[in-house]
Order: structure tokens, then C-alpha cells, then sequence
């Protein structure tokens, strides 16, 4: 045996590692964004004025509650997800208000029971896909067939982005340049999609675009 040899030594694959630091990130954020969310409400139980709350108080009460929300929805599209955990349809409702609330996309959800996490979190990922494309707004219907999921998005006008959304097309997606930060969702998207084995598809024009896996 060569004396120099390293022994081998356990690792974790990248993207698991990812989500799971993402997981710790977003857990360790939430409880001092909850203290001051607290806190914030016991100033004003203590010396709110008759005319209501200050503008200054206003800003950090919305700013703080735009985080917590933004939060809830990192933890499930970047953070660590099991495969047999499950997310009902009201959670999931609950989460695309919070995107929506911090977006001009106006979100609409037509599927009724519960769903995969894993199902969940690609979801919010290709919204968060959509909203990358449509900064001028628009509105997206989220809807369960016999063949998947569909997000169908309609708007005004677009932002072509062809190098972001040949990710998901896997026939374009190899040999592709890593995306910014800003754009991660694509990459991500594709590589969940892959990851299950679930055909996924995306397509977007001067009008709308359309998501489904």
C-alpha cells in the first residue's frame, strides 16, 4: 500500500450540502427576525399615539414581516427536503401569498389535496423563474393535471432571457454558463427536475410563458 495515499474521506454531495446550509440559514435568521417583530409590537402596545403608528414604525413592522415571509419561502425552495415529507394545499397557498405580496405577479392556484414537498419547492422555484421574465407583473395560474404540474403565465410584455430558460429545455441545457446568483432558480429548477425524473418544460414569448413538469 503506498504510504502517501490520503484515505478516502465522507462527503456530502454539493447540492445536498447547499440546501442544507440553506436550511441552517434560514432557520438560524428566523428567531432574531421574530424578537424584533416582538419587540416592535411591545413599543407600540407601550406608547402607540392616538393617530395611529408612525411612519417609522410602519417601516419596520412591513420590512420585518416582508423577511419572515421571504424566509418561509427560502426555507422550502433552497432548503433541505426530505423525499417522503409532504406539504398541504393550504401551506403551499400560504407561502405563494407571501411571494406574491413582494412581486407584481398575481398568483392563482387551482389543485386541491396535499402534494410532495419536493413538488412544493419546484413550484415556488419556477415562480420565482416567472418573476424574473415578468417584472412588469402579470398574472399565473398554478394548476395539477394527470400529466403534472403547470404554471401558465400571461402579461403585457416579457424580458426574453433565452440563455436562462434553455435550462429548462434539457435538449438546450448542456454546455450551458452557471448562472448569476440572481438566476440560481433556473439551474435549480432543472437539476430537481432531473433529480426526479420529472420531463420538464419551459417556454416563454412576448406575451406569457409557461412552466410544467
Amino acid at each position: 500500500m503506498n504510504a502517501s495515499a490520503s484515505p478516502p474521506r465522507p462527503g456530502i454531495a454539493a447540492e445536498r450540502m447547499a440546501a442544507l446550509v440553506a436550511s441552517r440559514l434560514c432557520h438560524d435568521l428566523v428567531s432574531p427576525l421574530g424578537a424584533i417583530g416582538n419587540g416592535v409590537e411591545l413599543i407600540e402596545m407601550g406608547g402607540q399615539p392616538a393617530s395611529g403608528k408612525s411612519p417609522e414604525m410602519a417601516l419596520i413592522s412591513d420590512s420585518v414581516a416582508a423577511a419572515r415571509a421571504r424566509i418561509r419561502v427560502f426555507r422550502v425552495a433552497f432548503g433541505h427536503t426530505a423525499p417522503d415529507q409532504r406539504m398541504s394545499m393550504n401551506e403551499l397557498q400560504g407561502l405563494l401569498r407571501d411571494m406574491a405580496e413582494g412581486s407584481r405577479l398575481q398568483l392563482q392556484l387551482d389543485a386541491q389535496g396535499d402534494l410532495p414537498r419536493t413538488e412544493a419547492r419546484m413550484i415556488l422555484l419556477a415562480v420565482m423563474c416567472l418573476e424574473t421574465s415578468l417584472p412588469w407583473g402579470g398574472r399565473v395560474l398554478i394548476c395539477r393535471g394527470t400529466q403534472g404540474w403547470r404554471l401558465v403565465a400571461e402579461a403585457e410584455r416579457t424580458r426574453p432571457a433565452p440563455e436562462l430558460w434553455a435550462w429548462l429545455s434539457p435538449r438546450l441545457a448542456a454546455g450551458l454558463q452557471e448562472p448569476a446568483a440572481s438566476d440560481v432558480q433556473f439551474a435549480l429548477l432543472a437539476a430537481h427536475a432531473a433529480a426526479g425524473r420529472r420531463p420538464l418544460a419551459g417556454e416563454l414569448d412576448g406575451n406569457g410563458a409557461e412552466i410544467s413538469f
